[in-house]
């Protein structure tokens, strides 16, 4: 079988567990309500778990064997964690959360190792997209059980998931030829520190959103159990599945203003709507949708990011903490805004302004993540300038000798990412004469692929 859609199967088994029973699922949370328990001393220990495990695996983990261990073990611990549950609440409740958020978190970032091992760079949006997708279709699974039938029977599911997971994951081959080698050191590299924070501080404020929406969105309609059991991440699955499936070369990143407008838009309908079926629909639809862009955004831009680190079970969970740690902001500021009785209207200025936060954060972010990725579907690249500014940047970067007016024509047509034969088709000379074009203008630049070509020239962006 391919190893690509191993790894893809195996880790969105592991992520349907998480989800339904450690985090966003029902199976914890009908098991709370079976035995009359409240749920707020028991998720926020696993989720501040999960940020930790997350964090610091990086650190821990130093080679491929090293990363194959950790997520294997970590999955082996989750389910030792698990089977306190089928028992009345104890102390060993809040254990288990404490241990399976930690060693879960180890878990996620660990599989960054096998993402970038087994997947293409190019094919990764599309991977991380998969695993979103089935991932949460098996929570929608697991919570229709856990809801209609018995916490218990979703419990053993979600930890079947986890085993079937494992199977699966057990049989990939660490290749440390092609995938990440020993390092002494797993340090991220200078080149990749500052678009990586820039992206962390995008997903921090805007997942904040995501921690209101728990808290104050969703125990409004806790009235409709039997369709949020279900629905609830419809919408987020549609969304990925609408963006995983355009062209490879279209650009993403106009999608990024329409999810921060469904954001705002789902948090007006919250104020101005009731609490019918109908509300529901409409308030979850925008929000969820929203979440589903952003999430496979960071997620695929975190993927490609990879190759840039010495670690990527570093890069991958650095990435991905900052998510929780949004989420886990806020819901506390959710669970302030619950606590003193904040209308709708406030509320949603609230969220407004997290929104208004990131519009500021995101061009800048998209020039450092440029400069690293250069094409990334979701980056504003050369192609999207205007041409007074396209030529700005050529005549900004010095060149060894200067560009003929062909090589100059040539040039444009490299930074709006053609192929040889479109670029000799749109000016109508041989495929031949544009590699010699192209074989002078890397001369003059004194570099030695398009890419070191494309990284060099946009670097005047920053200054032009």
């Amino acid at each position: 079988m391919n190893k690509r859609f191993i790894s893809i199967i195996g880790f969105s088994f592991f992520s349907g567990y998480l989800l339904s029973f450690l985090f966003e699922g029902q199976v914890l949370y009908s098991l709370l309500g079976l035995h009359k328990t409240g749920p707020s001393g028991y998720m926020p220990v696993a989720v501040i778990a999960h940020f930790a495990g997350l964090l610091s695996c990086g650190y821990l983990v130093k080679s491929s064997i090293a990363a194959k261990y950790m997520l294997l073990g970590s999955m082996g611990v989750c389910f030792m964690a698990t089977t306190p549950f089928f028992f009345v609440p104890s102390p060993l409740w809040v254990a288990g959360l404490i241990i399976n958020g930690y060693v879960s978190g180890c878990a996620v970032a660990s599989w960054g190792y096998f993402l970038k091992a087994f997947t293409p760079q190019n094919q990764r949006i599309r991977s991380c997209a998969d695993v979103l997708i089935y991932s949460n279709i098996i929570m929608i699974a697991v919570n229709v059980v856990a809801i209609n039938f018995s916490p218990f029977i979703g419990l053993i599911l979600s930890i079947f998931c986890l085993v079937v997971g494992m199977a699966f994951l057990g049989v990939l081959p660490v290749n440390k030829e092609n995938g990440w080698r020993d390092e002494t050191k797993s340090e991220l590299r200078s080149d990749i520190k500052k678009p990586l924070v820039l992206l962390c501080l995008f997903i921090f404020v805007i997942t904040i959103n995501s921690g209101l929406m728990y808290q104050v969105i969703n125990p409004a309609f806790d009235h409709l159990t039997g369709l949020v059991s279900w629905y609830w991440a419809v919408p987020y699955i549609v969304a990925l599945a609408l963006m995983r499936n355009l062209l490879v070369k279209a650009k993403r990143s106009g999608i990024l203003y329409i999810g921060m407008a469904m954001i705002m838009s789902a948090f007006i309908s919250f104020m101005l709507l009731g609490r019918t079926t109908f509300d529901y629909l409409v308030v979850d639809t925008l929000m969820l949708g929203a979440c589903g862009i952003f999430d496979l955004f960071w997620w695929s831009i975190i993927g490609e990011m990879l190759d840039y680190g010495k670690s990527p079970v570093q890069t991958f969970g650095i990435g991905l903490s900052a998510n929780v740690l949004g989420i886990l902001c806020g819901g506390a500021l959710g669970m302030a805004v619950t606590s003193i009785g904040l209308p709708g209207a406030e509320v949603a200025v609230i969220a407004l302004t997290v929104v208004c936060i990131t519009l500021v954060i995101l061009p800048p972010l998209n020039r450092q993540l440029v400069l690293l990725l250069k094409s990334h579907v979701y980056l504003t690249v050369y192609d999207s300038m205007s041409e007074l500014q396209q030529t700005n940047i050529i005549r900004q970067t010095k060149t060894l000798q200067k560009l003929t007016v062909r090589e100059e024509e040539v040039l444009q047509h490299i930074l709006s990412g053609q192929s040889n034969r479109e670029i000799a088709q749109a000016l109508f000379i041989s495929e031949s004469t544009v590699k010699t074009h192209v074989r002078n203008i890397f001369s003059k630049y004194d570099v030695g692929s398009r890419a070191e070509l494309i990284s060099t020239l946009l670097k005047n962006q920053l200054t032009s």
